[in-house]
């Protein structure tokens, strides 16, 4: 894949870019700044960008905003932004703006390097890849109106991969179950939590994030 990277710390970009090379992939620019990225992607967009939430000058939201601004202006380019910690309303706007090819990991992650190369590459193939302490701070909620509560334990751990982004052959897998019975358990999801009139993703990953909120 021609992969773009966006990341201030010069250490770790220029990890990334040797760790990227050596999986055969190409890496058309690496840079420091939100800036920079949009400038890069603009003349030949790649397949995926990789971008640091927090950025100069402010260090505040310069690489989620360069994220939106790269989901709005070329659709077909995956974002997966990194983050030092998980940052729901950050997580939450870029999940519901779609999940198509959009990825939100914490850094600690990128350490767990075949977490982050299976990560790059769904959202390289359009899919998603939600970090899973992002997932489950999302999932929190105290109210006792809260929709989750009349989920079953197990439907709680499908739901969890489901927002990764898994596919129920992956968490089938992961859960040791049969795929049969993640599909029941993803239909039954679908009812507790009122979303059987949406479709593909929406139901997976977008409509569930967006009904919980941050």
């Amino acid at each position: 894949m021609r992969v773009m990277l966006a990341e201030d710390s010069t250490l770790l970009r220029e990890g990334l870019v040797r760790l990227l090379a050596e999986e055969g992939h190409e890496v058309a620019a690496a840079v420091g700044d939100a800036d920079a990225l949009l400038a890069a992607v603009e003349p030949a967009p790649p397949d995926v960008v990789v971008v640091d939430v927090r950025m100069p000058p402010t260090h505040t939201d310069e690489g989620l905003r360069a994220a939106l601004e790269i989901r709005r202006r070329w659709p077909d380019v995956g974002v997966l932004v990194l983050s030092q910690y998980v940052e729901k309303r950050y997580a939450t706007e870029l999940i519901t703006a779609d999940t198509t090819g959009v990825g939100y990991l914490l850094k600690d992650r990128v350490a767990q390097v075949d977490e982050f190369l299976d990560a790059l590459d769904r959202v390289g193939d359009g899919g998603a890849a939600f970090d899973p302490e992002v997932v489950r701070q999302l999932l929190v909620r105290s109210s006792k109106a809260d929709p989750l509560s009349r989920l079953t334990p197990r439907e709680r751990d499908v739901l969890d991969h489901m927002a990764q982004g898994h596919t129920n052959a992956s968490i089938a897998a992961h859960l040791h179950v049969s795929q049969s019975a993640v599909e029941k358990h993803v239909n039954a999801i679908f009812d507790k939590l009122d979303l059987s009139h949406a479709s593909g993703y929406s139901r997976r990953v977008l409509a569930v994030l967006r009904y919980l909120g941050s």
